[in-house]
């Protein structure tokens, strides 16, 4: 399925196969030498971003905004297939084991070790909502990957389901991947003006703008790229603007690069790799 970059243009892509072929891929790249992360960070460089997407089966879902280019190296690295050797990525014992393993073994346990081990914070790349590096402000990441992970093992397989339908059903069904530690917290998340653009005010979904982007972003960046599940998406400039019309964010053309995706669909590989998990 070719790229979705901008205009109004629905994108359906399958993800199963693209995820197996670019699994060997990136280990391949990374074997070959071709992988830079930052020692500090784990962060792929921009340089190992843009080689990624340009090399990816089907190419990056956006070709100007890299989502799954960006996530590969961290993944294999929190998987244990590569390691760092200064700023290179090189494969480990385990990594050379996996270019030649059944490929729903190693996502699988790709997407296991994100869940339990992943080397960022998700919501760090929703990159517009400011005070995240406040003191005391978020929670704890891995639970809040693990509750969107049940969120993904509930979804019905085969049938594709809006975004806002799986926020609803999260909701109802209490998996809600708590973003703050308190009420007060919220107040220090804010977009344009700490003040009056703060996601703490009473009339402001802060569940949807919070919760809600960091499910986006697990979903788009993650579970997808793994080809856990299908998607369908479009452009993110305008797909959203669920936020209040007089915050000065009322300029900004999106909150995050996951704005753009409206359904998700589990496919065959997400279901066996699911019902793995719960077995």
């Amino acid at each position: 399925m070719a790229d979705s970059d901008a205009g109004d243009d629905l994108c359906e892509r399958s993800t199963e196969q693209e995820a197996q072929d670019n699994l060997r891929l990136v280990l391949l790249m990374c074997a070959a030498g071709e992988l830079r992360c930052s020692q500090k960070t784990k962060r792929p460089t921009a340089a190992t971003v843009r080689t990624v997407g340009w090399r990816l089966v089907g190419g990056d879902f956006y070709a100007e905004d890299p989502i799954a280019a960006f996530s590969w190296p961290l993944l294999i690295m929190a998987g244990g297939l590569a390691r760092l050797n200064g700023s290179h990525l090189v494969l480990t014992a385990k990594g050379r084991v996996a270019l030649n393993a059944p490929p729903f073994e190693v996502l699988r346990g790709l997407w296991q070790r994100w869940i339990s081990h992943g080397l960022i914070d998700e919501f760090s790349r929703v990159d517009q909502i400011k005070g995240q590096r406040s003191a005391n402000v978020l929670t704890a990441v891995k639970p809040r990957r693990e509750v969107v992970a049940r969120a993904v093992g509930r979804l019905p397989p085969g049938e594709w389901v809006t975004v806002d339908s799986l926020f609803a059903r999260m909701r109802r069904g209490r998996l809600s991947p708590q973003i703050t530690r308190s009420d007060r917290a919220l107040f220090k998340l804010h977009v344009g003006h700490p003040e009056y653009d703060s996601f703490g005010y009473s009339d402001v979904n802060s569940w949807v703008l919070a919760e809600g982007r960091y499910t986006l972003a697990v979903l788009f960046e993650y579970a997808a790229t793994l080809g856990l599940i299908d998607i369908s998406y479009t452009s993110p400039i305008g797909a959203r603007q669920d936020w209040p019309d007089y915050w000065c964010a009322g300029e900004l053309e999106s909150l995050s690069r996951y704005d753009g995706l409206t359904s998700v669909r589990l496919n065959g590989l997400g279901s066996c790799i699911v019902s793995n998990d719960e077995a």
